[in-house]
């Protein structure tokens, strides 16, 4: 099994002591989260792309460059791409120039991106978010692929032999397709034999597993070898003690304010209270012993190789947040990395081009 560390950089108050961080403090902050994350041991780092409040993330390719430059070993993920907003000739420069900058360290995750504001800001609508999404993905990997594309485009202008530079570094870019409860972006991974990503941070497991279902039954009816399936799956939360009664009351402050805040937005409340949280989501609160259990849970409904934690504090200090993954890397991740094999092919970087045409 592999581990992400990823964040959407939210910029709100402090959901424990109602502090904001100034804009710069917190980019500086998600900076320090990625060498912490290489410095322990993940193998990939996340950023989101939001283009609405409360998120910084509206620019994931320039973190990204930055955090290229930072790093030596890990691999850098979107979390995700949103391509239904996106021109995917402009994204596919932006990206290309990145692995080229990251020497093929990129790694995509796509989806259609959520929430009324973004989509109002790119004159996008609920009724054609989805033939967006598929359109800029099919363009997207034409462009990866052929050095002259082609395409009766109905969301951006044709393109005719068009050429787009640079060349791509890998050849091509891996691209996970980000779902938490659609069929249409399960379907569109499962027709060109990408890997799904399940987004299962906000609702219990059957949801998300009954769409993982979905998606093997659609991987063989395009005609892929079920073999090859990789699927990746998300984190509510994480926090790792030595005892589960000591993770639960370093929580139960970070919990009890989240939840007051989704009280008084009005956001759907799924889990009332810190036990029912810890045992029936996705958080991974709790000894390590425990928290390999439940990974092992998950994993007989998704069959998950790859898995995404917090990479943010999230209301937890700073020295709880990096207590929490030391511990999480060296008796948690250390196991789960044995007792679930990763399949090579879900995992091992792309070739990089040979030369540039």
């Amino acid at each position: 099994m592999k581990f992400l560390a990823i964040t959407l950089i939210v910029h709100r108050p402090d959901p424990v002591t109602g502090l904001q961080k100034p804009t710069h403090d917190r980019f500086r902050e998600v900076l320090g989260n990625a060498l912490l994350a290489e410095e322990l041991g993940f193998d990939g780092f996340g950023v989101g792309e939001r283009h609405e409040r409360p998120f910084l993330s509206s620019s994931p390719t320039v973190v990204l460059s930055y955090i290229a430059a930072l790093t030596q070993r890990i691999r850098l993920f979107t979390a995700v791409t949103t391509l239904s907003l996106l021109d995917p000739v402009r994204a596919y420069e932006d990206y290309a120039t990145l692995d080229h900058l990251a020497d093929g360290r990129l790694d995509l995750i796509i989806g259609k991106g959520n929430g009324a504001a973004q989509r109002d800001l790119f004159h996008v609508t609920p009724g054609d978010q989805w033939d967006r999404n598929a359109e800029s993905y099919e363009v997207f990997r034409r462009i990866w692929r052929e050095d002259k594309v082609t395409a009766a485009t109905r969301f951006r202008p044709p393109l005719t032999d068009a050429e787009v530079w640079p060349r791509p570094y890998q050849r091509p870019v891996r691209v996970w397709h980000g779902s938490a409860t659609s069929k249409e972006s399960v379907d569109l991974a499962a027709r060109y034999g990408d890997p799904l990503f399940s987004a299962n941070v906000t609702h219990p497991i059957e949801p998300y597993a009954e769409l993982i279902r979905h998606y093997r039954e659609r991987w063989e009816h395009y005609g892929h070898d079920p073999a090859r399936i990789a699927v990746g799956a998300g984190t509510a939360g994480v926090y790792v003690a030595r005892t589960s009664q000591a993770a639960l009351n370093a929580y139960r402050p970070v919990f009890e304010a989240n939840l007051a805040f989704q009280k008084e937005s009005g956001l759907p409340v799924v889990f009332e209270t810190l036990e029912d949280f810890a045992d029936r989501s996705s958080a991974l609160i709790g000894s390590p012993q425990q928290i390999i259990d439940k990974v092992h849970r998950y994993h007989e409904q998704f069959g998950h190789t790859v898995l995404h934690v917090q990479a943010d504090a999230g209301g937890l200090t700073d020295e709880q947040h990096r207590a929490s993954l030391e511990l999480f890397q060296s008796e948690v991740a250390s196991v789960l990395r044995d007792e679930i094999p990763d399949p090579p092919f879900s995992w091992a970087p792309v070739a990089p081009a040979l030369a540039d045409r």
